[in-house]
Parts: structure tokens; sequence; C-alpha cells
């Protein structure tokens, strides 16, 4: 690989995708010092996305129980239905 091409991972590739500007400032930071306001500001936001992911996490552990439930309540509308068929 010559040292001298960058190379780009995937997700490089989907955020220039999402936003050629985001990309671009990300991968060059303005000079100077950066503001305390924008340092609180992005830890604010890494802290809600930390707390999204843990209770996306969360919910999709819980996934095969709501499967099973949903299971269930299929076999008994099924069972509910052979028994008022049976009534006829």
């Amino acid at each position: 690989m010559d040292p001298e091409i960058p190379w780009a991972s995937a997700s490089d590739l989907a955020e220039y995708t999402y936003c050629p500007r985001a990309y671009w400032y990300r991968t060059h930071p303005p000079p100077g010092e950066v503001p305390r306001g924008s340092q609180r500001r992005a830890e604010a936001g890494t802290r809600y996305h930390t707390r999204e992911l843990r209770s996306e996490g969360a919910r999709e552990s819980n996934a095969g129980a709501y499967l099973v439930l949903v299971g269930i309540g299929l076999v008994l509308l099924a069972a509910v239905g052979v028994w008022v068929w049976s009534l006829r």
C-alpha cells in the first residue's frame, strides 16, 4: 500500500455521503483552541448518544421475549378462533 495515498474507512465514506462538509470539518479542525462552549456541547452530545445507544441495546436484548409473547398471543388467538368456529 502506498503511504502517500490516504485510505478511507466505511464510516468515513458514510459520513462523506451524508454530509461532505461534516467530513471536511472533522478531518480539518479549526486552528487554535476549541471554545469552552463547544467543548461542553460536544460532551453533552457524547453523553446523549451514549445514553441512547445503551437504551437501544436494552431494547434489542429484550427482542426475544417480545417475539415469544407475540407467538403466544397468535397461538391464543388461533385457539379462540377454532373454539368460536366449533360453536357454529
